[in-house]
């Protein structure tokens, strides 16, 4: 057994070496996915899916990581990363690269395995989704949960309908039927209803199982024709449906030791035509048994008590099985190698009979026990125990002819007299049945040998010849014949071969083994002698059949020779397509049910029987047209009249004319090689060889020869179309360019009216934006306007609250002063006395000293003048260069007027504040002149007390030097104001020089 780790590759070869499983396991390949981390862990698998082809597997993990494993090419890829846990798989959609995903948060998701892309996101669940069941078409799908059930249509991603249930009442499973427009529902209180997949109308519903049995079903599994429904529980019975017939039909019981059913599914057969034998069987224990429903027998079984299985799956051709093991692996089985002791050939049928009085039978001997344990070698001992039971029933008397006896146990007699009793075999074991009467052979290696050949020559163009709608059907027969050609060489002339074949083709066309043989064992004894006289009809097996027809009907074949009818007309049409042309499908099973049970003259006797029952029609006829339209379509004929009259014939026609005589018995197909077909004469298909492959090389040198002037006639036409074409374009050409010069000049004229109303449209724009500038400056001079008048009133207020508090410091200042006045007249009444003394020598000093005041306050009115005159002259300049600002900007002149106005205010104030400052210094001398007058009066004081004279004398002194620091002050403060008057005055003229008004 091979293992391969997928670790973190994204693609990559799934077994390095060429598997060879083992007979006892039967695994192909072990699949782990371990990752790489520092703390590696093992990523197990959920869910597995194959594709229709059976090729190519699909399998997802709980981490979301999707890959596909192509079986047949030894590859494995990842496809996707969901990043969360998928619930379903489904990958048999009918576009073959896309599959469908449920994840974890109960959405489903299509994604393709080519580009790796999303193709739909589709939501509508509210729980998890454990099933989705694809349509046989691949075109609408079924998702399941525990709550509803939900069809979408592949083609939209769109839901069509939804099945909503009761609470009470769970989905145990919903899906399609294989190959059929109807969908099965199984809830949880065991109900299975039956709907049509178009109109969603219930068709049926099954009954309740017996009382008896208490299963709940939980797994459901349905064989690939649709007929039979398997279901299983928490026990260890499995119930069998039988869907047509809609009732229980079968109760199979397990071995003791499985006590639940998990999972259900039936094995696949090419041979069997859809109708499944072996079910297999998933228990508790982690063992999946494989069992036949009709024997009842333990075939083989997979997984271990060590190494169980969770869930499997097998591909719909039945060569793998995938199964996902309990330590989260993927196990992939070979069928072949697990059934390759089932599919032995029986041992010899020789026998050693002991002698009778040395061995009694006891009817011990006849019964057989059925063990559950695992049988090795079923088919093997069931062949022994069969052929056991057969030789000890000849030691009792009741010894049947060897040839009557068929392989897989049946009896030639006996179907047919089951085949007389009913008339018909049953539809279900018909294939089974047949297969068994031809003894067909099965050589796989040999028709693989065939079929390796190729499409033979002669058939490469069949559709022409033969044009059938369905392309499959068309394949299978071009195979089949060509296999036949390769098989004998007398095939590929033979022109009837394709009608021959056809019905069985189109019965057999799933598996192309069985119809090769069916058709090879019919022309080896049911055609024998009809190439005698190739490539004309057998006018021999011919013969017979006129000469039966003549013993039994007299008066038809006279009608025939009277009216030119040979059996060329009324016979070989019949043979030739094997009765297909005139009978129905169902009829035609029918009749080839009783040619296969009997001997290869049935059908020649056939053809008699055919004329015979309808004798009154042929009667009728008269032209040779109406004989050949009435054995080329149907007629409305009893078919079982027919049946029952060819055993009329075959029991009373004499022997010396009797096909039996004539024919050889049946001669089954040799084991390994297929037997060599030379019935025919070789000189005349060799001739006919030469002569078609002569015709051949005639026909190909003339094709060649006629491809060669068709080249040329080509040629010459291509280049007189090419020349025409190349005149044709430059007329158009010539056309095209005086259309666009024509077009050209109205694209001018219109351009110029374009731009014309263009420009009007512009001056019109330009008339507008100009008013809106305007109204716009207007807007944003009158806002100026408003914000000046607001900061003026502003100001205004201002001067007010400035005046107002000057008026109270005024006469606050005032009323100190005049209670200074008084404190200096009471001073001066004090000292009068004192003063008067000393007034003459003090007056001369105050006269100086007043001489000095005076002088000094003249000065300091000579500048004070000097600062007003500056002052009128920087206001007369600056109102003139206001004034012709005005005239040339009105912006400006706004600005400027409320630079004047706030310099008007200025000056208002500062004109105020000089009235202020003269108050004061009247204020000031006066008090001055008291202060004299003071000091006078304290001289004189002096003079009376000189003791007190020094300290008046320092006094006095002291009385100067504060005089003279405020005259100093008085100075520098006027000195001051005349440069800040003379900066202003400069810098007025300049920001006048520069300002923007000026253009």
């Amino acid at each position: 057994m091979q293992s391969t780790d997928l670790g973190n590759k994204e693609s990559g070869k799934i077994w390095h070496r060429k598997p060879s499983p083992a007979t006892r396991d039967g695994i192909i390949v072990n699949i782990i996915h371990n990752t790489s981390d520092y703390l590696p862990k093992v990523l197990r698998f959920l869910n597995v899916a194959f594709d229709s082809s059976g090729d190519c597997l699909l399998a997802g993990d709980h981490q979301g990581n999707i890959y596909v494993f192509d079986l047949h090419g030894n590859r494995f890829n990842l496809v996707q990363r969901t990043a969360q846990a998928c619930t379903a798989l489904a990958f048999n959609l009918h576009r073959k690269s896309e599959f469908l995903v449920a994840l974890a948060d109960y959405s489903i998701k299509c994604f393709d395995t080519v580009t790796k892309e999303l193709v739909s996101w589709m939501r509508g669940h509210e729980s998890s989704v454990f099933s989705i069941s694809v349509h046989a078409s691949g075109r609408y799908a079924i998702t399941s949960s525990s709550d509803t059930a939900q069809l979408w249509d592949l083609d939209t991603f769109q839901r069509k309908r939804k099945l909503n249930i009761l609470q009470s009442v769970g989905i145990q499973k919903v899906f399609f039927l294989p190959l059929s427009n109807t969908i099965l529902s199984c809830f949880k209180d065991n109900s299975v209803f039956a709907w049509e997949c178009d109109t969603l109308f219930c068709k049926y519903q099954l009954p309740a199982p017996p009382e008896s049995s208490s299963l709940l079903y939980k797994v459901f599994a349905v064989t690939r024709d649709g007929r039979i429904l398997a279901a299983g529980g928490k026990s260890n019975h499995v119930h069998l449906w039988c869907l047509e017939a809609k009732q229980l039909f079968r109760i199979i019981q397990m071995p003791t030791k499985v006590r639940a059913v998990r999972h259900l599914e039936f094995l696949p057969d090419s041979f069997d035509a859809g109708s499944n034998q072996v079910l297999g069987v998933l228990s508790q224990d982690g063992i999946m048994r494989f069992v036949n429903i009709q024997t009842c027998k333990l075939l083989f079984e997979i997984g271990s008590l060590d190494d169980g299985i969770t869930s499997s799956i097998i591909s719909p051709h039945g060569r793998y099985i995938a199964a996902i093991m309990e330590n989260g692996s993927l196990n992939i089985y070979s069928v072949h190698t697990l059934t390759k002791e089932i599919n032995k050939p029986p041992p010899p049928l020789v026998k050693v009979i002991e002698d009778l009085p040395k061995r009694k039978v006891s009817s011990g001997d006849l019964k057989m026990k059925v063990t559950s344990g695992r049988v090795q070698r079923p088919a093997k001992s069931r062949e022994n125990k069969m052929q056991t039971r057969i030789l000890k029933q000849d030691l009792t008397g009741n010894f049947e002819n060897k040839e009557n006896e068929l392989s897989d146990g049946l009896n030639k007699k006996r179907l047919q007299i089951l085949l007389k009793g009913y008339g018909e075999y049953p539809t279900k074991y018909r294939m089974f049945i047949w297969r068994s009467l031809l003894q067909l052979p099965e050589n796989h290696t040999a028709f693989s040998n065939l079929l390796d050949k190729g499409i033979h020559v002669a058939f490469l163009n069949l559709e022409k010849t033969y044009p059938i709608k369905s392309r499959k059907l068309l394949r299978v027969l071009q195979r089949t014949l060509s296999a036949l050609a390769h098989w004998s060489t007398i095939f590929s002339d033979t022109p009837y071969l394709p009608l021959l074949a056809f019905p069985f083709v189109k019965l057999f066309q799933n598996n192309q083994l069985i119809c090769f043989e069916v058709v090879a064992t019919l022309i080896i004894n049911w055609c024998q002698h009809w190439f005698e006289y190739f490539p004309n009809p057998p006018i021999n097996v011919l013969s017979m059949i006129e000469n039966v027809l003549a013993f039994h009907d007299k008066e038809l074949l006279q009608h025939f020779i009277e009216h030119d009818i040979t059996s060329q007309l009324y016979a070989w049409p019949l043979l030739e397509t094997v009765f297909s042309e005139v009978l129905t499908r169902e009829e035609w099973l029918k009749l080839f049910d009783n040619i296969f049970s009997n001997h290869p003259s049935f059908l020649l006797m056939t053809v008699v029987a055919y004329n015979i029952c309808s004798r009154a029609p042929l009667l009728n006829c008269d032209l040779k047209d109406d004989f050949e339209y009435f054995f080329h379509h149907r007629n409305n004929l009893d078919i079982s009249a027919v049946i029952k009259e060819v055993y009329r014939l075959m029991d009373t026609t004499p022997t010396d004319i009797h096909p039996d005589s004539m024919l050889d018995a049946f001669v089954a197909l040799t084991k390994g090689q297929y037997p060599v077909f030379n019935q025919y004469p070789k000189f005349i298909v060799d001739y006919q060889t030469q002569e078609r492959e002569r015709i051949r090389k005639d026909e190909l040198d003339y094709l060649r020869e006629r491809q060669t002037v068709e080249d040329m006639q080509a040629e010459v036409d291509q280049q007189r179309v090419e020349d025409e074409a190349w005149y044709e374009k430059q007329e158009q050409l010539r056309k095209a360019e005086e259309t666009r010069r024509e077009m050209l000049l109205q694209e001018e004229e219109k351009m110029i009216q374009q731009r014309e109303r263009l420009a009007a449209v512009k001056r019109e724009l330009k008339v507008k934006e100009m008013h809106l500038q305007e109204a716009a400056r207007r807007r944003l001079l009158q806002l100026q306007q408003e914000q000046r008048e607001m900061e003026l009133r502003r100001l205004d207020d201002e001067i007010e609250r400035k005046i107002h508090m000057r008026d109270r410091e005024i006469a606050a200042t005032a009323k100190d002063l005049e209670m200074r006045h008084l404190e200096l007249e009471s001073q001066k009444r004090l000292y009068e006395k004192n003063l008067t003394r000393n007034q003459e020598a003090v007056a001369k000093e105050m006269r100086e000293d007043a001489d000095a005041c005076r002088r000094k306050a003249d000065l300091e009115e000579h500048m004070f003048h000097r600062l007003i005159g500056m002052d009128q002259t920087q206001n007369q300049k600056t109102q003139k260069l206001i004034e012709e600002n005005l005239a040339k900007a009105e912006q400006a002149c706004l600005n400027t007027d409320w630079h004047i106005q706030a310099l008007h205010k200025q000056r208002c104030h500062d004109l105020h504040r000089n009235e202020c400052y003269q108050e004061m210094a009247k204020l000031l001398r006066k008090n001055r002149r008291k202060e004299i007058e003071i000091l006078n009066a304290m001289r004189e004081r002096e003079a009376e007390k000189r003791e007190e004279a020094e300290e008046k004398d320092l006094h006095l002194k002291s009385e100067k030097k504060a005089s003279t620091l405020s005259e100093a002050s008085r100075k520098w403060f006027l000195e001051k104001e005349i440069n800040d008057a003379l900066h202003a005055q400069h810098a007025c003229n300049k920001g006048l020089d520069t300002y923007p008004g000026n253009f």
